[in-house]
Formats: structure tokens, sequence, C-alpha cells
């Protein structure tokens, strides 16, 4: 596959996913004719949106969002997945922590805000921090399904969930009770909205035993942002088969719906490379692994006891261990990788 690569650069930082824009309005305010939505790494939700957009002269261009969360500004960190859902763009926080541990509560959150608003005026965000109700539905999930899961490593354990536990009591936090000494943490690094309204979470980490992805489908997410608030519970947990390379461990790195009404995905490492990576300590494996472009589909009917999903390699997208999210869209496909201090969008 040949690339062409257009480069930006977005309030000095790297890009999270990649999310095509459907707002007729939006893409008229900024004299586009097509555009993406990407999440900016590390700060807080209501400063890391960001649109990647080709003008009408081919031009292409990045525009760094200005938004508003409220009460909640500033008590967010390391949005990881786009997705859309009935006029809205929901954000998923990875649920994860730093390299090397503990969780953090700051990543455990969901935002959305309309689309539509963003052709004007600062940007209006809704969250909801849900103190780890959404680790406890996942791993939950994680623990019924009939998948040999990879066990975590006794530093990874130590340092994400008995830290993470030490902390919350000593500070005597409720969320404490969300978390169990057996959890496996969680890094949530995509999302995609099913047509029944459940979401599909694709899980960087945990993978199965064979080093295959899990995606976890989760039900009643814009529940969250009622009045009186309903929390997302799991229906399902499934191992996409056939799209691992032998010795490897792979984790989703982006997903988004297809027309034919299945799943395009990039797979790619646990972790980064050279990072001090505590799961990478444990697991070496799961470092050197390049990125790969694989398709699924779920179980005809929507939610089954068919606990693995056969996928397909579409593209090898080596030499990139780094890519970050993929968009169809006219015709074509495009890709967003994960550089220092720049935005890399790639064209198929």
């Amino acid at each position: 596959m040949t690339l062409r690569l257009v480069e930006f650069v977005v309030a000095g930082n790297e890009a999270s996913d990649l999310l095509p824009v459907r707002s007729a309005a939006l893409l008229r305010a900024y004299g586009a004719r097509r555009g993406f939505w990407t999440v900016l790494d590390e700060g807080p939700v209501e400063r890391c949106l960001a649109l990647l957009l080709e003008l009408e002269d081919g031009e292409w261009t990045a525009r760094h969002v200005v938004a508003d969360a409220g009460g909640e500004n500033g008590r967010t960190e390391d949005g990881e997945a786009l997705a859309h859902h009935d006029g809205w763009v929901y954000v998923f926080g990875s649920h994860f922590g730093s390299k090397g541990g503990p969780l953090r509560p700051r990543r455990a959150f969901v935002a959305r805000f309309r689309e539509d608003d963003a052709a004007g005026g600062p940007l209006r965000v809704q969250v909801v921090r849900n103190r780890f109700r959404l680790h406890r539905a996942v791993n939950d999930a994680l623990a019924v399904a009939p998948l040999s899961l990879l066990p975590p490593g006794e530093r990874v354990r130590d340092r994400f969930i008995v830290e993470t536990l030490a902390r919350g009591t000593a500070r005597a936090k409720s969320w404490v009770a969300r978390l169990a000494p057996d959890d496996l943490p969680l890094n949530v690094e995509a999302a995609a909205f099913t047509r029944a309204g459940t979401v599909l979470l694709g899980l960087r980490f945990p993978v199965t035993s064979a080093g295959e992805p899990i995606v976890v489908e989760v039900a009643d997410v814009p529940g969250m942002f009622a009045a009186e608030p309903v929390w997302p519970r799991a229906v399902g947990a499934y191992a996409v088969s056939g799209v691992t390379p032998p010795g490897a461990l792979t984790g989703f790195r982006a997903i988004t719906p297809s027309a034919d009404g299945g799943y395009d995905a990039v797979i790619g490492s646990i972790d980064a490379l050279g990072k001090g990576s505590v799961l990478l300590d444990d697991h070496p494996g799961g470092g050197d692994v390049t990125s790969r472009h694989v398709r699924f589909r779920l179980p005809a009917g929507g939610v089954s006891d068919a606990y693995r999903l056969d996928g397909e390699v579409v593209a090898e997208l080596a030499p990139f261990h780094h890519v970050e999210g993929l968009a169809t869209l006219d015709g074509r496909v495009f890709y967003v990788t994960d550089e220092d201090h720049r935005v890399a969008l790639w064209v198929g």
C-alpha cells in the first residue's frame, strides 16, 4: 500500500484516533470538503480536541478546538478513543495509568459533545468521570468469558492494582470498592458504536494468552449522561482470531465501523518500547510489533455466546509501530500515527 504523508503541528502534541467529521455545518464553517477529529495525548479532554481538515482548495490544515467542560475542566487526562452516536462525538479515556502505574482515576472518564456545536464558539463538552465503574464492568465480563487471558505479571499487578488500592484506601476514596486484587488493568484504546447502540471497546491490554486482541461490548454508555445516571454494563467479551503474528502479543489501537456492518481496526503492540513500561518488563514479546489493519464482524443477531471472532488481515502497516487511528472516507483509507511533537496523517 502506497501512503501519502500530511504533517501537522497541533499544540505540540501527538494524536490518538481518527474520526470523520459528519457535520455539514462544521465543514462549512471551516471551508472544508472533509475532515477528521483527533484527540491529543495526556492533557484534559477540553484542551485536547483537534480537527484535521482538507480545505476546498485541497490544502490540509489543523485546528485546535477551543472547548469548555465546565466544572470538569482540568479533571481528566489521556483521551484515547473517539466514536459517533446520535449526533454526538464520544471521547473515551484510557482507564489506564502511566507506563509504571498506578491506575489513574482521571483517565476513567467518558466525554461527549454535539458535533454541530463545534461550528461556532467555545465547544461545550460533557464529562462523566465514572470512578472505575467501567473498569469493574469490563473486568466482570472478562472473568466470566471463556477466554484464556494473559496473566498481567507480578510487577504489573503490584504497580497497577495493588498500589491503586493502597492509594485509594489511604485517601478514603469510595472507588476502592470497585477494584479487586485479582483485577486486570485495562487500557482502552479504541471504540465504535454498534448499530444496536452498544459500544465496542478495543483493549490494548489485556490480551488472550495466545496474544489475540480483545474487544468488549458495553451497553448504556449514553445513560451515563442522564440526570440520574445509568452506569454502563458489559454484555460480551470477544477475542479476534487469525490476525496476530505467531509468538506476538497484539492489542487494539483503533476501531471504525465499515459500510457492510463489520469493523475495520488497527492492532499493534501492547505498549510502547523505550518508555519504561512495566507491562513490557513482564511481557517483552508485546513491544516490537508493527501495526496491522484488520477486519472482523460481530456474531449475527448481536450479543452472543460465541466468544471468538474470525478476523482477517487487510494490510500490513510495517514499518509503523504506532498507528493510532484509521478511517475510511470517500473510498480512501486514512491513518494517523503517534509521532513526537507532531500529527502525521497518512492518506491511502
